[in-house]
């Protein structure tokens, strides 16, 4: 039985008790929230995973992307970045790989965090594929739907499906003048699925079917948008809001069958544009739970994408996004190393208290109030304790110390607090 077919009955798991004590909210709100689809709890039921909240009324979360490459295979490179998405305060993991043995390269990676762990499955279904048939567009069904019950019986707590591309939204990209196409890997081979066989998507003709297979093992569904614009210049287009039009469909589908789920939105779209593109995706969605990556807001930045992604994300996140997927600063230029993840992780991080503070979220305000009584009491092991990177601070004020003890290198005797301090003092 499904966490979101318990909460409909009026039952209260020990999933939901843990996430509204993490977010300070009264447990029959969460499980209100979560009968209506609203929030979600990404949680096989075969493995122990920390149970996190995702949706309306709870803190940002914020997921962090990994997984090799047929360029590069290195379990122990993305194991440490494991740690690292441990260590630095994620919410979630993904497991991308493409190439190397990807059961056994998600054996290792799932068995090195208690995080909720995602994949997109028709990424498997392409290797395969081309391994077995020499093609990716020559997959089958049953190839499909193979892989996706084997990562669910594995353990894998959220799956990226691209269900809405269709063959009508495939004739609407032939006649829209789009300048970059299809950018969605998973959305590529199914648009090629499509193109190649003249076949309708079987995760959107099988759709029922897929919904039995997360329901059995409680994997969450995350619709994904694999007709997202590219470029800025792409951004909210018609090919881009029919899909979603028919993943809101397919939201209601979810629901109706006991299956949590998310909807995925937009990577690249101008900083006018992104609280709009919010409300149609809540609107048209009846409020799921909304996973951004980024979003971007020029595409003039490589090399430092990480920034472009926390001031779109930070506006999303303000405007309804509920889940914010990390940008590195290797994004469109290689695969991320160790420092592109802490870095993009905290970039994001960033961009989630930001929005959360502005929104009004208590556990924000609490830690930002938390900062504040440091900074005012010198407390630098409170202030290090309470930053997202503790650990960077620290090095800095080492590395130029103060001679006043209370005081950083910047003011030393001059602190501004040290002196209205002791003329407070007389």
């Amino acid at each position: 039985m499904t966490q979101m077919t318990e909460a409909i009955k009026s039952n209260v798991t020990e999933e939901m008790k843990y996430v509204a004590e993490q977010e300070n909210m009264d447990i029959n709100q969460l499980r209100k929230l979560i009968a209506k689809g609203y929030v979600v709890i990404p949680k096989n039921i075969n493995r122990d995973t920390k149970p996190v909240g995702i949706g309306e009324g709870l803190s940002t979360k914020v997921n962090v992307n990994l997984g090799t490459s047929p360029d590069c295979i290195d379990i122990d490179s993305e194991l440490r970045k494991v740690a690292i998405s441990n260590k630095y305060g994620a919410d979630a993991i993904m497991d991308l790989s493409t190439g190397g043995n990807l059961p056994e390269i998600r054996k290792e990676i799932m068995s090195n965090t208690n995080l909720p762990i995602g994949t997109v499955p028709i990424y498997e279904v392409g290797v395969d594929a081309k391994n077995k048939y020499g093609k990716v567009v020559d997959m089958d069904e049953d190839l499909i739907f193979n892989v996706i019950e084997r990562q669910a019986k594995e353990g894998v707590d959220f799956m990226t499906l691209h269900c809405g591309i269709t063959k009508q939204s495939v004739q609407a990209l032939k006649n829209d003048e789009r300048v970059m196409g299809v950018v969605s890997r998973g959305g590529a081979f199914l648009t090629a699925y499509i193109m190649h066989h003249d076949r309708e998507n079987p995760l959107y003709q099988q759709f029922d079917y897929l919904l039995e297979i997360l329901k059995e093992h409680d994997v969450t569904l995350s619709l994904g948008d694999g007709m997202r614009p590219g470029c800025l210049v792409d951004n909210t287009d018609r090919p881009q809001i029919q899909e979603l039009i028919t993943l809101g469909e397919l939201v209601d589908r979810c629901r109706n069958a006991g299956v949590q789920v998310m909807v995925e939105g937009p990577g690249h779209v101008p900083y006018n544009n992104i609280a709009a593109n919010m409300k149609i995706q809540k609107t048209l969605c009846k409020n799921a739970p909304f996973y951004v990556l980024g979003p971007l807001v020029t595409d003039l930045a490589m090399g430092y994408d990480h920034i472009t992604s926390a001031i779109g994300g930070t506006l999303a996140a303000y405007s309804g996004a509920n889940f914010l997927c990390y940008v590195t600063p290797a994004e469109h230029v290689r695969l991320m190393k160790d420092e592109d993840v802490i870095e993009g992780l905290m970039a994001s991080k960033i961009a989630a208290q930001a929005a959360d503070v502005a929104k009004g979220n208590s556990c924000a305000w609490e830690k930002e109030a938390e900062m504040a009584k440091a900074r005012k009491e010198h407390d630098w092991e409170k202030q290090f304790e309470l930053s997202l990177d503790s650990e960077k601070p620290r090095k800095m004020r080492e590395e130029i110390p103060s001679k006043e003890e209370k005081a950083c290198s910047v003011c030393g005797d001059y602190c501004a607090l040290l002196m209205v301090e002791e003329l407070g003092k007389r």
